[in-house]
């Protein structure tokens, strides 16, 4: 028999946000979970394919398959935001681009991605000097930090794992990483930022700030505030680190 039903708003209702993952990432959607899990926002993911290895080459070649990856994503919701989920790929294919993509089949959603809400994140916290830690090649690396640097950041210390393939950078130890940040931190810096959306930093990043008294932020920490911030949500974030009081 056939039943009557009523309708009402679904989870696309409320507050929503989409998100392009890279298809080696094993790491973005667990810790963005953390905080979206405490914010009544609705996340929804899309992949999009990348190479097993992060070079300029593989992360250019992204662009032609945003289209593909955005189409994916449920058309009858509102979302608030939609994030490019790859720090190196946003940085090689331009965010200006991204947005431009975005936008094309989401006209009138915010965009954003792990670099640019790095950078909103520095603004918000009055950064002026990062250390950096990334675990990518120098070549990904150095484009990385001009493009901090052209936008007023600049880099007072440095350090990388110098690993390529993605699926051994989600296997970093978080300990490690914990090493680093606070290697990096020591240098003439006022924040730390962890670069690469694989590399896991949620658990160890309260540590990192109370032992260097002073900022650490992750492209993932940064790009799930600015992700809730451009959906519109001004409240306190439950996540790890001074910016989600921001």
């Amino acid at each position: 028999m056939k039943l009557s039903f009523k309708s009402d708003g679904g989870y696309g209702a409320g507050p929503a946000i989409g998100v392009v993952v890279l298809s080696t990432d094993e790491t973005l959607e667990p810790e963005l979970r953390q905080v979206t899990a405490q914010t009544g926002v609705s996340l929804y993911h899309s992949r999009i394919p990348f190479d097993v290895n992060v070079t300029p080459e593989t992360l250019a070649r992204m662009e032609g398959n945003i289209p593909a990856s955005l189409d994916l994503f449920p058309r009858h919701t509102n979302f608030g935001a939609i994030g490019f989920g790859c720090t190196s790929g946003a940085t090689v294919i331009g965010a200006k681009r991204v947005a431009e993509i975005v936008n094309e089949q989401f006209p009138d959603t915010s965009v954003t991605d792990p670099i640019s809400a790095v950078i909103a994140a520095c603004h918000a916290l009055g950064v002026k000097r990062l250390g950096m830690l990334t675990p990518y090649r120098m070549d990904v690396s150095t484009a990385m930090s001009e493009l901090l640097e052209a936008n007023g950041i600049k880099i007072g210390a440095f350090g990388t794992f110098e690993e390529e393939v993605d699926h051994k950078v989600a296997r970093i130890s978080e300990s490690s990483t914990l090493d680093g940040m606070l290697q990096v931190g020591a240098g003439d810096c006022d924040a730390v930022f962890a670069s690469c959306t694989n590399l896991r930093s949620f658990g160890v990043i309260e540590t990192a700030e109370t032992a260097l008294g002073k900022p650490v932020i992750s492209s993932n920490s940064a790009f799930a505030w600015h992700l809730h911030r451009l959906a519109g949500v001004t409240e306190p974030l439950a996540g790890p680190g001074q910016l989600f009081s921001v």
